[in-house]
């Protein structure tokens, strides 16, 4: 043991939890006595801080760890966006969720926080994290239960992978061009995929409208990129849609759709996507492909749809909506790691319907 880890181990305890009433006094005037002590000043203010602010749950995460045993008192950490960029964040110990939350809206310029989150990605999951949590309270349990998933035993290997997104979680309040910001780095990187996967009911007309669209946010204003249309179909038309035309027919008409739209500048072109899904029911809408087991009428395999509404059941090859369950006539919902089951109705007398899915 030395004295630098002894220090180290103070600085972390200090921003974790206050000494009780009677440690405090001599804790106190421990530090006081020391002020030439590199970490002394530092731990000082930490308690001074702890003693306002409800303690951590947790210990401290391998982050935190990481950057005192380096004799950094700053931490940064990476924070990925839906448009494939990333950003550094200062995070402290007292950190909040949604004290991220409102510096990342800050330093983007996004006209309002409503509706963003805090989501952590694993190798088999991808978590919303609670807004009143602080930061490394949440890691640490994600951690933990990463760990303990992977039968990893404490005091083993700790480094578990992940990531943090931040990305919009609810769609009740967006309307397409009232923030571009907001527009072109999360809600048409988010939209696009639930697109291009078939989830939607659209017309012939508007899938073309959108490939002509998709197809001038990736190449501009650049005509010679014609000639890779039929190349690029996956891109730009629903999966389930592609053989509604001969590749041909698809090139011809994109191209005269595309001639329509001269003069859009990328961004408005993504504006512009988003304009036509938002007159969609689904726009926003949560999907989730799940194996139901109680409606014998319904095919074994189902898609979920959640919206501000409630909870839409899909047939996932006809797109048929099979039932609607506003929020205020589900009773009751568990979840487990594989399984999903709702009540609908009352408790009493309302119908159960279960479902297995690796997506809860």
């Amino acid at each position: 043991f030395s004295m630098e880890q002894g220090w180290q181990l103070l600085w972390l305890c200090c921003g974790l939890f206050p000494p009780s009433q009677s440690l405090l006094r001599h804790t106190q005037r421990f530090l006081e006595s020391r002020r030439r002590e590199p970490l002394a000043s530092d731990c000082l203010q930490r308690l001074q801080s702890s003693l306002r602010m409800e303690p951590r749950k947790l210990p401290p995460h391998q982050v935190e760890v990481d950057a005192i045993q380096q004799n950094s008192t700053q931490i940064f950490h990476k924070i990925h966006f839906p448009n494939d960029t990333e950003e550094i964040f200062e995070v402290t110990t007292s950190t909040r969720i949604r004290d991220l939350i409102q510096n990342i809206t800050n330093k983007l310029s996004l006209a309002s926080a409503d509706g963003f989150s805090i989501f952590v990605k694993t190798q088999d999951k991808v978590l919303s994290l609670n807004d009143t949590d602080y930061f490394f309270d949440s890691l640490r349990q994600i951690t933990d239960w990463s760990k303990k998933a992977k039968g990893i035993k404490d005091g083993g290997p700790v480094n578990i992978a992940y990531l943090v997104f931040f990305m919009r979680k609810l769609w009740f309040n967006v309307i397409p061009g009232r923030d571009t910001v907001a527009d072109c780095i999360f809600h048409f990187p988010q939209e696009l995929p639930k697109y291009l996967r078939g989830y939607h009911v659209c017309t012939k007309e508007e899938m073309v409208n959108i490939a002509a669209l998709l197809f001038r946010i990736k190449v501009s204003s650049d005509k010679s990129q014609f000639v890779m249309i039929p190349k690029m179909l996956k891109e730009l038309v629903p999966g389930d849609q592609l053989k509604a035309m001969s590749e041909n027919e698809w090139k011809k008409s994109i191209v005269a759709s595309y001639n329509k739209q001269a003069g859009m500048t990328v961004e408005e072109t993504k504006v512009a996507f988003l304009k036509v899904v938002y007159c969609w029911p689904t726009f926003g809408c949560a999907f989730f492909e799940v194996k139901q087991t109680s409606e014998p009428s319904f095919p074994d395999i189902v898609r979920i749809a959640i919206s501000k509404q409630g909870l839409t059941i899909i047939h996932p090859k006809t797109k048929d909506v099979l039932a609607n369950h506003p929020f205020n006539r589900i009773a009751n919902w568990c979840s487990g790691s594989t399984y999903f089951h709702m009540t609908i109705g009352s408790l009493v007398k309302g119908s159960k319907f279960l479902c297995e899915t690796s997506l809860v």
